[in-house]
Formats: structure tokens, C-alpha cells, sequence
């Protein structure tokens, strides 16, 4: 009988917020509490928009904005269900 597969590689979870920003501090709590029962692993990065102006020309009316795997994926909130989902279909 095989045994496991090699482990599937952890997945890049970015985080545009700034400081003060509670829809921020939710995104992070929700993602937070996903990660011991998600369906593959993956680390979080947080960036500040505010330490960059080219960011917050980007992002500054949208954060949280959060990509998985380079791909936008949610901004303002985090479906839990959708974000397992995104997990279980990034390459």
C-alpha cells in the first residue's frame, strides 16, 4: 500500500490593509481561524498599503484586498467557505 503523496506546497495568502482598519483586523481573524481546518496549507503576508504610495494608489478604497496564490481573490470580507474553495483550486 502507497503511503501519502508528497505534501501538497503551502500557499502564499496576501493581505493588503493598513492600520486602524477593522474590516483589516476581521479579514485576519477569519483567515486566521481557517487555517487548522483548511484543505491545504498556506501562509499568510500582510502588507501595509501606507508604506507605499504606488499601493495605496491601488488598493487605497479596497482593503482588505487579499490574494491567494497571486490571484485577487477577496476584498472588504472573507467568505470562509469561498476561501476554501479558492485554496482547494490554486495551483
Amino acid at each position: 500500500m502507497a503511503g501519502p503523496g508528497p505534501a501538497a506546497p503551502s500557499i502564499d495568502v496576501l493581505i493588503y490593509s493598513r492600520q486602524d482598519c477593522h474590516l483589516c483586523d476581521e479579514a485576519k481573524a477569519t483567515i486566521t481561524a481557517l487555517a487548522p481546518s483548511a484543505p491545504r496549507p498556506f501562509t499568510v503576508r500582510e502588507v501595509d498599503i501606507d508604506t507605499d504610495p504606488a499601493l495605496v494608489a491601488a488598493y487605497n478604497d479596497e482593503v482588505p484586498v487579499i490574494f491567494i496564490g497571486g490571484r485577487k481573490a477577496f476584498k472588504y470580507h472573507v467568505d470562509p467557505a469561498e476561501f476554501a474553495r479558492k485554496l482547494e483550486h490554486t495551483p
